[in-house]
């Protein structure tokens, strides 16, 4: 990601009788999104000393800050871009792409950014007012349906999240879980409910009704879940559907997963707790605690 300001950040400017000021402030300091590093000082004017007599005067200073977080992703699809080229490499099994029709996700664009595509979080090795290059790794091509894509292909592009992005979806990282199968669609009114069915099985267990799931990078309400028979559903209203490239997708398609991270982190510490023993083991413990004190305290008499 490149480089993203936080400006007007307060700061204690102390002047000596010369004039000279040393700033105090944090080098570092956490925002809403991740760790932003000092890198710039806008310092205060000089004071007015008139020799000794004169003693420090305080004012302010504007600091610039960057910021050094992940990239991060909400799920809101800005725009359909188009493969125009895929280059495959024969040394070291992977692909360049060159996505066009991209101008609206490139005005702000520096070489090494991130955008997602098709929910897989990609680095910007080159750029046009139109057109982006990135590289695609080979365990990318394995784990996500880029390697599917062919040219004219539309795919779904967003830009990571800026210290001023609206959160409209949901946090996505850009590490796709696993590819889905489209098993069935299934037209109500004007939408369009989607049953998937993941290849990986076990990404099951972190999806649940009415929770969230990027689907080629959207961020989509889950409708409906089957542990057993190993799927689930979404509902693509009118709107979405001319948005999103999952759309257009026929019965049998693949579509990229990945699933809620929180869901993961909850997962992971519950599994880790009653692995650990939970509170069988520890209330055990307590027990024994109690027990050792009071005999040591007979004892003691």
């Amino acid at each position: 990601m490149a480089s993203q300001w936080l400006d007007f950040v307060p700061a204690h400017v102390l002047a000596d009788k010369n004039g000279l000021q040393k700033v105090v402030a944090p080098a570092i300091i956490w925002g809403t999104t991740g760790r932003w590093r000092r890198s710039k000082v806008h310092p205060a004017k000089p004071s007015r000393g008139d020799g000794d007599s004169n003693p420090p005067s305080s004012s302010s200073t504007t600091l610039r800050y960057t910021v050094t977080s992940a990239k991060m992703f909400t799920g809101i699809v800005e725009i359909l871009g188009v493969v125009s080229s895929l280059s495959p490499s024969d040394a070291s099994g992977g692909t360049t792409l060159v996505i066009s029709n991209a101008a609206p996700v490139l005005i702000d664009c520096h070489d090494g950014d991130s955008i997602s595509v098709n929910g897989t979080c990609l680095t910007v090795t080159a750029f046009t007012d139109s057109t982006f290059t990135v590289g695609v790794a080979p365990e990318t091509l394995r784990r996500t349906n880029l390697g599917s894509l062919a040219q004219g292909d539309s795919v779904n592009l967003e830009r990571a999240v800026s210290s001023h992005t609206r959160m409209g979806g949901h946090f996505v990282q850009g590490h796709v879980d696993t590819v889905a199968t489209i098993d069935a669609k299934t037209p109500d009114g004007e939408a369009v409910t989607f049953r998937l069915r993941p290849r990986d099985k076990d990404v099951m267990k972190y999806i649940v009704e009415k929770g969230f799931v990027a689907l080629d990078g959207a961020s989509l309400t889950v409708t409906k879940v089957d542990d057993v028979e190993g799927w689930f559903e979404v509902m693509l209203i009118e709107y979405t559907q001319s948005r999103v490239v999952t759309a257009a997708k026929p019965v049998g398609g693949d579509v990229n997963v990945e699933v809620d991270m929180m869901g993961k982190y909850a997962a992971k510490s519950v599994e880790g707790y009653f692995e650990g023993g939970g509170v069988p083991v520890a209330l055990q413990k307590l027990i024994e605690k109690i027990v050792e004190d009071k005999l040591a305290a007979l004892q003691a008499k």
